[in-house]
């Protein structure tokens, strides 16, 4: 992993571009995913709105990764490349996003449901998403990486779910993977301590079994090694001022499905303007 960059506030605003233009993509997906719909379809979509908004796709060729989007659906955690397999009903779908714009990166994740969920498939969701804010809550002045990791750790595990140990946040800035990594998993006081100018992306990825996982022969695709479904949740945030602060939104996606949340109000100094 890269050097911890510590951000002026001037180039966390430019974070903060690159990351909307990928809450923005998001959004527009939000409105195009059902039952019939190839993944392949979708990538086209978000490098098009990407281009359209100024900026590069930001995983398009790296690392030589070949598409605009990781798209994992079901027992796939993460780095599932694009293909013409249609969603299904019941379905879900990790999409996650990169952009690059002034020289600056976003990325971030969320995963949907394609039609109406299995209610433990649900609640895998809705557990895995609230785990990332216990995980931004922590993200302050004072706090070390390991209280970060046990926050989602503990939240996840007192459900029954397995927190995937070999794939990592990380810190985000002029490069896709800067240093630290930040692990879904610690021990309190422990690790990196936080300080102003750090800008994380922060992404639990959590499964309804165990946390072992497996590799495609592909090279990029990662299963839940018992075959069961895997959720995954990321956002950018900064610290300012000893806080954290949203520099993404999953307000875009809301907007697109008509949903009313308040979650992202704490980690923002500013309303949204959508």
């Amino acid at each position: 992993m890269a050097a911890i960059v510590l951000k002026t506030l001037e180039e966390i605003e430019l974070i903060r571009e690159s990351a909307l233009i990928v809450s923005k993509t998001l959004g527009v997906l939000a409105s195009e995913i059902k039952p019939g719909v190839t993944t392949l379809a979708l990538d086209q979509i978000a490098e098009t709105h990407i281009r359209d908004l100024g900026a590069e796709p930001g995983f398009l060729g790296l690392y030589d990764f070949p598409n605009t989007l990781c798209m994992s659906p079901n027992a796939q955690v993460v780095h599932g490349i694009p293909n013409d397999v249609p969603l299904e009903e019941g379905d879900i779908i990790s999409i996650d996003c990169g952009a690059l714009k002034n020289g600056f990166y976003g990325d971030h994740a969320y995963t949907f449901a394609v039609g109406t969920l299995d209610p433990e498939v649900e609640k895998l969701l809705k557990v895995t998403k609230a785990s990332l804010y216990e995980g931004i809550r922590t993200f302050k002045k004072g706090n070390r990486l390991g209280d970060l990791g046990f926050a989602i750790q503990d939240f996840c595990e007192k459900e029954g779910y397995g927190i995937v140990r070999e794939l990592v946040g990380h810190g985000l800035g002029s490069v896709m993977h800067e240093g630290p990594e930040v692990p879904n998993y610690g021990r309190r006081g422990r690790g990196k301590q936080f300080v102003d100018g750090m800008v994380l992306a922060i992404e639990p990825m959590i499964n309804q079994g165990t946390h072992r996982i497996k590799q495609l022969k592909d090279g990029w695709t990662i299963l839940t090694a018992d075959g069961k479904a895997s959720a995954h949740f990321e956002h950018n945030v900064a610290l300012i001022d000893g806080a954290p602060e949203l520099l993404s939104s999953f307000q875009y996606i809301y907007q697109a499905l008509g949903i009313q949340s308040d979650e992202e109000e704490a980690f923002r100094k500013e309303p949204l303007v959508l």
